[in-house]
């Protein structure tokens, strides 16, 4: 069930709303109208540490070899 986000032409709010169907009528959440205008959204993506990338010209933080501590030593 895809989330999408609508503008609503009534109370010009943006909303999320989860569509479980092609055939249901969507409705504004905040006052009841079913003018809504679907808005285009950035699609969402995991994200990582990105304090672990290494660092152009920068020095690596010592580590005490162990795979756990590439980015920095964990048992000092």
């Amino acid at each position: 069930m895809p989330l999408y986000e609508y503008n609503c032409e009534t109370c010009q709010s943006d909303v999320e709303i989860l569509v479980r169907s092609a055939d249901e009528q969507l409705r504004c959440p905040l006052c009841g109208s079913s003018k809504l205008n679907k808005m285009l959204s950035v699609t969402a993506a995991p994200t990582s540490n990105l304090s672990a990338l290494p660092v152009r010209g920068a020095e690596a933080p010592p580590t005490c070899g162990k795979p756990q501590c590439q980015s920095g030593c964990m048992f000092d």
